[in-house]
């Protein structure tokens, strides 16, 4: 494995000099269907394991040239990358195409039907004799060397950068905030992807983010690809071992259709406290009709783009890693005795194990990569895990003559991320057993947040 990821990386190397000798921006696209094998875990183990194949699952990214190292940006219909998986997706990809793994950005786009990857999570279960019902760890690493396969591949038809294009389009009756406050302050109900409970469609939206945004890339008057970032939690009914890429891939599959020609490749934003629960019960006939609504979105954003002159001078990556602050630093010994008892579910022992992990890789110095592409006065924020919608609006607070947006969902190591106040709030979403950093975690990624927007 490292002798042909050394040998990639020095066949990419003429690539590089290529785009360089050309001068300007290049940019190519990839696809690769990362659709799990029948009896496949899904959603780490929580839902049933895949009985068929709904919709294929599919990777698409796009690497950008000619701006120092090559970038590359991808989006897979996978629930979650974390720890180990995230690490490795990322390095893999890197050495592929040349560049370093801290210009790589790799995200899920968090449909439930899918399979999840946490290498270090898998392994701890495996020492505890229940390896495999999480994840199945030799399909995650081929299709890790697929992605990476697939994005040293596509280099060789890369195609030069003229213009680039931005635009939003509103997306009416999908979003919700699940998390609906009584008068007291507190969480009331939770509202999620299919909610029945009964004031599920009568509560207010809440706190949401209603537009889809769009970057566009073109060649003169030839659009070349599309990234689009909305965020909400992506699912309309899921758990019966069908295998789909939900509303959310639904709306890709129309768009490309609409615009053929053109790689749309769509990345979920801070949508941990965000769903469909106002709009959808979970009935089947609203998969089709939730994909319309987003689609619709996409397609104003596209038609409302207005495009301007780019050049490599305009496109800047940066990178920050963080270290996040641990929810229950100390609750080592805790959770491993929950990990340990053959008599807990396997789910219980699953998010101890998952704790367990995070728990050590922060206090053992480790961190968590954020980045932020820049386009001219425009920037793309790349984050981890289950944000909840604040992180989003804030970010577009910062700067709010320009455009910005966001894919969440990247390394979903920290699973939830809370604002301050909702750890005082209640609900699922800052339970013990879903976040695992502690309420300080808003003000760490604020100041990261603005000091990548700077």
């Amino acid at each position: 494995m490292k002798r042909r990821l050394f040998t990639q990386s020095l066949l990419a190397a003429p690539l590089l000099n290529l785009h360089a000798a050309e001068g300007g921006l290049h940019i190519a696209t990839f696809e690769v269907d990362v659709t799990p094998p029948l009896e496949s875990p899904l959603c780490h183990g929580n839902v049933m394991p895949a009985k068929q194949i709904i919709t294929p699952l599919l990777a698409r990214g796009m690497v950008i040239l000619g701006s120092g190292q090559p970038i590359v940006l991808c989006a897979m219909d996978w629930v979650a990358l974390a720890n180990a998986s995230n690490v490795i997706i990322r390095e893999t990809i890197a050495k592929a195409v040349g560049t370093t793994s801290d210009r790589v950005a790799v995200h899920t786009v968090h449909q439930h039907d899918t399979p999840g990857s946490d290498l270090d999570t898998e392994r701890l279960l495996a020492d505890h004799g229940i390896g495999g019902r999480f994840s199945n760890a030799q399909l995650d690493q081929r299709m890790f060397q697929s992605i990476a396969d697939a994005a040293r591949g596509c280099m060789t038809k890369a195609e030069s950068v003229t213009q680039v294009g931005f635009g939003s389009g509103k997306i009416e009756k999908v979003a919700s905030n699940r998390r609906v406050l009584g008068p007291d302050g507190k969480v009331a109900f939770t509202r999620m992807s299919a909610s029945k409970h009964p004031q599920a469609a009568t509560a207010p939206e809440g706190t949401i983010d209603p537009l889809v945004r769009m970057v566009t890339f073109w060649q003169g008057e030839r659009p070349l690809a599309a990234l689009s970032y909305y965020a909400t939690h992506p699912m309309s009914y899921y758990g019966k071992g069908g295998v789909n890429w939900d509303f959310i891939g639904g709306a890709r599959a129309l768009m490309d259709k609409a615009v053929p020609g053109v790689r749309f490749i769509h990345f979920n934003g801070a949508g941990g406290n965000i769903t469909a629960g106002k709009y959808n019960d979970g009935s089947p006939e609203n998969r089709p009709a939730l994909a319309e609504r987003v689609y619709a979105g996409m397609k104003a954003a596209w038609d409302a783009q207005k495009k301007q002159d780019l050049t490599a001078a305009d496109l800047e990556w940066r990178a920050k890693p963080v270290a996040l602050p641990v929810r229950h630093p100390d609750g080592e010994q805790r959770l491993l005795a929950t990990l340990a008892d053959a008599k807990k579910p396997f789910a219980q022992r699953a998010f101890a194990a998952r704790d367990i992990v995070f728990i050590r890789r922060m206090t053992a110095g480790g961190t968590i990569p954020l980045g932020c592409l820049r386009i001219g006065s425009a920037h793309v924020l790349h984050m981890p895990a289950e944000l909840f919608i604040e992180y989003q609006i804030a970010a577009q607070q910062m700067r709010p003559d320009d455009f910005i947006a966001m894919a969440a969902y990247g390394d979903n190591a920290p699973s939830y991320i809370g604002t301050e106040i909702a750890y005082t709030q209640g609900g699922y979403e800052v339970g013990d057993h879903v976040s695992r950093v502690s309420p300080e975690v808003e003000k760490v990624l604020t100041q990261a947040m603005r000091e990548l927007l700077v």
